[in-house]
């Protein structure tokens, strides 16, 4: 058997007919190239499209780093947790402590020796970044801070973040408390995919509690640019930081920045990358589950071929320029040889674009090819070796 590779571009080929939009994505596939073509001021950066998985920049991305308020954003996914699996409410109140009451740095303003609405201290995390609602959450929750802290490394570890350790719930500066740049990103995907009932309080813009109203640290926020979330983050040893999202158009982009010089440098560099990350970048469906991707030829079959498909809808992440010289090919050994079980692994499906990370994806018989009989059998073989493959 010889090596069959049909090679199909996407402006020409029978391919072409079937690359339409589908809007699902097979998740598992990180399929764009690292972009070597922009800079970034911060020191650690990430950013990913969260549809694909796709990388679209990553510098510094896996050194651990003082997260600051970022960190933050673990406190509330094990509130959000909680609420979602029934054993906490946003009507329950949690007490405040002296140890809450007087926790410096941001706050939001809690009075000690009484209690606090769960919904209001989300909102006192989120919108206010406060230390104190914080420290409110987890003595009630854990028992104490420190045992609040060891459950969340638990938790991070469980979600697969496998660097962050955390040692309070606040961010507050600690030589122990790190994470990194790509879990931070992580974390940002399980709380959106995660929890979408509550994620809409990290679009609130402001939040007034005992009388003073704060406003939303996250200037994104406030451009119109599709952004609904998450926590910026600040300590003189981190930087300014911040983990933003925004969706267009069903796409919705994950960023996390670290380590930049000031407040301001943080909104511009923040807005300018994700709008570079959705100008330059864009999803393009190639397939569904059940699309005939080819016909692989069949060796001693009760047919001549067998249809192959993706098991799974297939969209890939690239550049918009690349988009144009994407091809897609074909490769399996020429021919199969029978019998062939449905949903058998039978050949690959191979995607490339300039600047693009080869992608492949198996392809799988849409059907059950049996072998014929002896006479069949015999008589098939001396024609292919007569007269060669069949032309179809």
């Amino acid at each position: 058997m010889t090596e069959s590779v049909s090679a199909m571009t996407c402006r020409t080929s029978q391919l072409a007919r079937i690359f339409t939009p589908l809007f699902l994505t097979l998740l598992l596939l990180a399929t764009v190239a690292k972009a070597e073509t922009i800079e970034t001021a911060a020191r650690e950066a990430f950013i990913f499209d969260m549809n694909t998985g796709a990388v679209l920049l990553e510098k510094n991305a896996d050194d651990l780093m003082a997260p600051a308020s970022m960190s933050k954003l673990m406190t509330i996914y094990m509130v959000f947790e909680r609420l979602k699996e029934g054993s906490l409410k946003l009507e329950d109140t949690l007490p405040v402590s002296e140890k809450a009451w007087k926790k410096g740095g941001s706050k939001m303003f809690v009075e000690v020796d009484t209690r606090v609405s769960v919904s209001d201290l989300l909102r006192g995390i989120i919108v206010q970044s406060g230390n104190d609602a914080c420290i409110v959450v987890a003595e009630g929750l854990g028992g104490s801070e420190e045992a609040f802290a060891e459950a969340m490394t638990s938790r991070a570890r469980e979600l697969g973040m496998a660097k962050s350790t955390f040692h309070n719930a606040t961010g507050w500066p600690d030589p122990d408390h790190r994470m990194t740049a790509r879990e931070l990103g992580i974390l940002a995907k399980h709380l959106i995919q995660d929890f979408s009932k509550y994620y809409t309080i990290f679009a609130e813009k402001e939040f007034t509690f005992s009388d003073i109203k704060q406003g939303n640290r996250n200037p994104l926020l406030y451009k119109d640019n599709g952004t609904d979330g998450l926590k910026t983050g600040h300590t003189e040893e981190s930087g300014y930081g911040l983990v933003a999202s925004a969706e267009r158009d069903g796409r919705r982009i994950i960023l996390v920045l670290h380590g930049l010089d000031n407040a301001s440098e943080r909104s511009r560099e923040s807005e300018r990358l994700m709008e570079w990350a959705f100008r330059e970048y864009n999803n393009y469906a190639l397939f569904k589950a059940g699309d005939v991707v080819d016909n692989a030829r069949v060796w001693l079959g009760d047919k001549d071929t067998v249809p192959l498909t993706v098991e799974e809808e297939l969209t890939v992440t690239m550049n918009r320029q690349a988009r144009k010289s994407m091809t897609a090919k074909v490769v399996y050994n020429e021919p199969v040889p029978a019998p062939i079980i449905k949903g058998t692994p039978v050949a690959q499906l191979v995607i490339s674009a300039p600047e693009m990370e080869t992608v492949t994806v198996p392809l799988v018989a849409t059907e059950d090819i049996a072998q014929p009989g002896l006479f069949k059998r015999l008589t098939s073989a001396i024609d292919y070796l007569v007269f060669g493959p069949s032309v179809n």
